[in-house]
């Protein structure tokens, strides 16, 4: 094998994907969604993940538990309330509360659930 050649069979190597890894390196384990319907409108996720590679990971993985929570309840709609966020060991979890309707809240950030449960399906992120 001339020396061309083989700085191009590791350059390919070195591009092979590892099983069981995404093309990014990113593998997730989701560990759980909680639900707690607070008042009204008003519901709380407790959400656990390990393998997030920031914060925004955590919260898609809420916002796809209200989406489909909004659904199971015959909503079409959720808007984001509010996020704490901790991290203990390899986990990082979210309490995340948001409201949901029949109609688009108003608010910054509305979600449409069938787009957002769509978006999590395509995306490897399970919902309630």
């Amino acid at each position: 094998m001339t020396r061309m050649a083989l700085i191009s069979s590791l350059m390919l190597a070195a591009c092979a994907q590892v099983p069981g890894q995404s093309a990014e390196g990113f593998t997730p384990t989701y560990n759980g969604v909680k639900t707690s319907l607070l008042e009204g409108d008003l519901v709380q996720f407790h959400v656990a993940m390990s393998g997030a590679r920031t914060g925004a990971d955590v919260d898609d993985y809420a916002e796809c538990a209200a989406a489909q929570y909004a659904l199971i309840r015959g909503y079409g709609f959720a808007r984001h309330v509010r996020t704490k966020m901790k991290q203990e060991g390899g986990n990082q979890m979210a309490d995340a509360v948001y409201t949901i309707s029949p109609s688009l809240p108003r608010g910054l950030r509305t979600i449409d659930a069938e787009v957002v449960v769509a978006n999590c399906e395509a995306n490897g992120i399970p919902t309630v």
